[in-house]
């Protein structure tokens, strides 16, 4: 749990096999799900966005028979759909990612936490060079939602045990008590 985040409750869980485990549990509580709820659209509606961006554009290419530099307007209509593509199914990955943490109500672990943090890092970049290439209100856009995946990811705090064991109150003695001595 962070530092300086209100505890909002204590839960006792008891899973399949009867284990009972003590989990505290942060003041995100009632944030968390509309939170990845809302990541998990917002990475959808981007997915199609930008593939249906690339592949007009690589269609718009084509029928245009434009050449850059002396590249072949086919090869270059074909790289932007397939980028397009790519890319879609980059967002789409993420977003199928937060729409599971939605789901389940758990944080993302491995290859699914690694997936929205690069996405993180991606919105981050493409608002840099949206401030140059498109203006402000794309740069506020992609910060939006680089707001929206960085707070799905810092909402999830890993379970911790209540504050009375840490400190000692209930759980096994640091070091052993002396050993008695005969007189």
């Amino acid at each position: 749990m962070s530092p300086g985040l209100p505890v909002s409750s204590v839960h006792v869980a008891e899973d399949l096999l009867g284990v009972t485990a003590v989990v505290l549990e942060s003041g995100w509580g009632p944030v968390r799900r509309p939170v990845a709820w809302t990541v998990a659209v917002v990475l959808f509606a981007e997915a199609l966005g930008v593939a249906a961006l690339n592949w007009f554009l690589g269609v718009v290419v084509a029928r245009q028979r434009m050449s850059l530099a002396g590249l072949d307007p086919d090869t270059m209509s074909l790289s932007s759909k397939i980028g397009g593509v790519v890319f879609g199914l980059y967002f789409a990955l993420c977003a199928l990612v937060a729409l599971l943490v939605a789901i389940r109500d758990r944080p993302p672990a491995g290859l699914g936490k690694i997936l929205l943090v690069s996405a993180a890092v991606v919105h981050g970049l493409l608002g840099a060079f949206a401030w140059g290439l498109a203006g402000w209100p794309v740069t506020l856009l992609m910060v939006g939602v680089l707001g929206l995946v960085v707070l799905l990811l810092m909402t999830y705090d890993p379970p911790e045990e209540p504050r009375d064991r840490a400190a000692g109150a209930g759980g096994p003695p640091v070091s052993s008590p002396p050993a008695p001595t005969a007189r």
